[in-house]
């Protein structure tokens, strides 16, 4: 079975805040002498993406 595709959709501001969220997390992992490798990931993934604009219908 696959697994599904989720797609996240954040504004700058938002995206800005995930990736500083992750650094925090990745430089309290270090200082506990864990492993950071799927914080690396995401850092990675999250920067490599590509910005999509979407317009946004408001009720």
């Amino acid at each position: 079975m696959k697994n599904p595709k989720y797609h996240l959709y954040l504004t700058p501001d938002e995206r800005r805040a995930v990736i500083n969220s992750l650094i925090d997390l990745r430089n309290v992992l270090i200082a506990q002498g864990r492993y950071t490798d799927i914080i690396d990931e995401l850092l990675i993934k999250l920067t490599k993406t590509k910005v999509k604009r979407i317009k946004v219908k408001e009720v």
